[in-house]
């Protein structure tokens, strides 16, 4: 029965893009509208490819997402789950004006949820789970519900686990031993793609990364469940060398013969392998799905959705670029200079035949594949040049 009149008319109504709701006693955060954003975006390039969108909204709060998913995702069904009966009112509330057999909401627990789907054969073409702390617990469940094709939406805000500052637990809780690096932003979302890769595995799937967003304290991840030959070669190790700053990916084959190649001390004759840590195994392929994502800015731009079309651009030219960032503060300390300008640094480097752009993760660094070395060098020849904006005296 649908509950219309629980709340008086000057309660605060909130309004998200198409969806207009009131929030009561449930979750929600304002600061992850861009990530429900890029959501709705894939939702609707899904849709608008295979004819069809069943979405299976595993923790909904507020109902925000299943409003949306519907009005501008072109959802046909949205099953909007949440564990706290208390909110059911609300959620009635927030939903009432969607027809019937479009929406469905329960409060159920999350995994009994997702496995009682996947006991029925009720596969879903996206599954989105907005999660406190790590999706771990959720992700073979979540696989069992999604239909092969379909898109998996995770969320993590365990930053404390993936960052190094709790390695044990990453290990218990993901079968991952996570070290402290200056790009450990990147490598949260990078473990927790490698995660779903290995529980996708077990079942006989794989999955391929669609997208991926950073912003404090929230990591997202959306892949998709395919049946192509398990990735092993995009899943492995992230190395660095707290002595010289350098990155370096690590294959499985590779781990006894590991060192830092760029680390050698005094005449540079000697490799210096104590220094190197390993975070892993992770994902180490491509961020994003460059071709989805051109369809997911097309569609942004017709919307007018300014904002994430800019998102996107960087997205985009993020996506194949080696696994891990180089913050312009840590350049600088290892330079013993100023913070270098980002954009004068990146072309610095295109002029010299390196790829380099900017990064979603973290405004003030870069991604590029040439050593630290010859960035910190570059950045140090910047700062002797004068800028544009300089004027003679």
């Amino acid at each position: 029965m649908w509950c219309k009149n629980i709340y008086p008319e000057d309660s605060s109504l909130l309004r998200e893009g198409q969806a207009s709701f009131r929030l009561g006693a449930a979750f929600y955060r304002k600061e992850s509208r861009t990530a429900r954003d890029l959501g709705i975006l894939a939702a609707a390039i899904h849709k608008a490819r295979t004819g069809q969108l069943r979405v299976l909204d595993g923790m909904t709060g507020c109902g925000v997402r299943p409003l949306r998913y519907l009005l501008e995702g072109g959802a046909n069904f949205v099953w909007a789950n949440d564990a706290d009966p208390e909110i059911a009112p609300l959620l009635e509330h927030n939903l009432s004006e969607i027809k019937t057999e479009r929406i469905k909401i329960s409060h159920q627990d999350t995994r009994r949820l997702l496995l009682e789907c996947y006991q029925r054969r009720d596969y879903y073409d996206l599954v989105d789970l907005d999660s406190f702390g790590s999706p771990a617990p959720y992700l073979t469940a979540a696989l069992l519900a999604t239909r092969v094709g379909g898109l998996i939406y995770l969320t993590s805000t365990d930053g404390q686990t993936t960052s190094g500052h709790a390695p044990e637990q990453s290990l218990r809780l993901m079968g991952v031993f996570a070290r402290s690096h200056p790009a450990v932003h990147e490598q949260g979302l990078r473990l927790l793609l490698g995660s779903l890769l290995q529980q996708a595995g077990m079942q006989g799937f794989s999955v391929e990364p669609v997208f991926s967003y950073f912003r404090s304290p929230i990591y997202r991840v959306m892949a998709r469940l395919v049946k192509h030959p398990w990735a092993a070669e995009h899943l492995g190790f992230l190395g660095y060398c707290h002595r010289c700053g350098q990155f370096q990916t690590v294959a499985w084959r590779g781990l006894s013969r590991v060192s830092c190649p760029a680390c050698q001390p005094g005449d540079l004759t000697t490799p210096c392998p104590s220094s190197l840590v390993l975070s892993g195994p992770l994902w180490l392929g491509a961020l994003h799905d460059r071709a989805f994502l051109t369809e997911m800015l097309e569609v942004a731009q017709v919307w007018g959705w300014t904002e994430r079309v800019k998102l996107l651009t960087i997205m985009q030219a993020e996506a194949e670029l080696p696994p891990y960032f180089y913050p312009l503060g840590e350049i600088g300390r290892r330079g013993k200079l100023d913070i270098p300008e980002r954009d004068r640094l990146i072309a610095a480097l295109q002029l010299q035949g390196y790829q380099a752009c900017a990064t979603h993760i973290n405004p003030q660094a870069i991604k590029t594949n040439a050593p630290l070395v010859l960035c910190v060098e570059t950045a140090r020849q910047l700062a002797m040049q004068p800028t544009s904006h300089s004027t003679n005296n």
